[in-house]
């Protein structure tokens, strides 16, 4: 995630010793996550499916942007087999690097190719309209609904000027943090964890 810089030197430096502290922060909430115990996570991961599937439910959506997990991510397998046929998934796509993402068609079972940042994507390649919502992986969030991420800046840029997309920010309630938010930052609808919804 770039932060802009002040054309003074002081400016520059405050925004440089920024983003040093959001990769630090990063690494300690990627440390923590990892840390999960297997069993543990899988507990967590089956509360998580369990909480979405009733809000999506509840919402009446008929189209979803979802996530194959990376990084010890929660693992939505479970409600991605429930969903199946009855509401229209699609993954997330990098088309370059500084462009919004796109969407693919996708469902359990389909073929997969690597994509951009070594993540897999439908090897059919069938591109979709924006979906009504998407379900996006938190490293860290905060108490206000602002989600870090991996520093890329794809689900802001892919948003800006999209104020009717439904955005659902995925983790462990172990990972609830603080850290200063930029200008171009767009908070979330509302976040999932294993413990509730904020």
């Amino acid at each position: 995630m770039s932060l802009p810089l002040s054309d003074s030197h002081a400016g520059h430096s405050l925004a440089s010793e920024e983003m040093m502290d959001k990769k630090m922060l990063r690494r300690q909430l990627l440390a923590v996550r990892k840390a999960i115990p297997e069993d543990l996570k899988k507990q967590y991961d089956h509360a998580l499916c369990l909480r979405i599937k009733s809000w999506l439910e509840e919402s009446a959506v008929k189209t979803i942007s979802v996530y194959l997990p990376i990084r010890n991510e929660p693992d939505l397998m479970e409600l991605y087999e429930t969903l199946s046929g009855k509401v229209q998934m699609a993954l997330p796509y990098v088309p370059a690097k500084d462009s919004p993402l796109q969407f693919i068609a996708w469902q359990p079972g389909d073929e997969l190719v690597e994509g951009a940042f070594h993540i897999p994507v439908p090897k059919a390649m069938e591109q979709v309209p924006m979906p009504e919502v998407l379900i996006i992986p938190c490293v860290g969030y905060t108490a206000d609904r602002y989600r870090l991420g991996y520093g890329g800046g794809f689900f802001d840029r892919t948003l800006e000027g999209q104020g009717n997309i439904l955005t659902v920010g995925v983790a462990y309630s172990s990972l609830k943090t603080a850290f200063q938010t930029e200008k171009f930052d767009i908070p979330l609808s509302i976040i999932i964890t294993e413990a509730g919804i904020e």
